[in-house]
């Protein structure tokens, strides 16, 4: 399928997250290179410290949160593009009162979830 509506792609819920759900929109059956997500964490929600075997490129569409990459912390808010590189620690806080969203794009290569407790 080349066209698809955001609505109608089911979401489900991130267990090891608080208040956060995402969606597939291109699932790596779809996409031979790439697999895009959009996840929407609610206010107060958060996502644990953890690592990826493969990178990350993110859009954030909306809202405010701080993400932590390694030893560094960033507020980042609606427009601004985040790069993860594969293996480096990272974690997610919604930073005020309106949910925060962003799309996620993966490499299609396995991919290994660590948590850093």
């Amino acid at each position: 399928m080349y066209v698809k509506k955001v609505k109608e792609v089911e979401s489900t819920i991130i267990g090891a997250g608080q208040g956060t759900s995402r969606q597939v929109l291109i699932s790596p059956e779809e996409g031979p290179n790439f697999a895009m997500r959009k996840f929407v964490m609610q206010p107060g929600g958060d996502i644990p410290a953890h690592t990826n075997a493969v990178e990350h490129e993110q859009y954030v569409l909306g809202g405010r949160a701080k993400i932590g990459i390694g030893d560094d912390v960033y507020n980042v808010e609606k427009d601004d593009v985040v790069f993860i590189p594969a293996g480096v620690p990272h974690w997610y806080e919604v930073d005020g009162d309106e949910p925060f969203e962003f799309l996620c794009l993966v490499p299609n290569l396995e991919d290994k979830i660590e948590l850093i407790k």
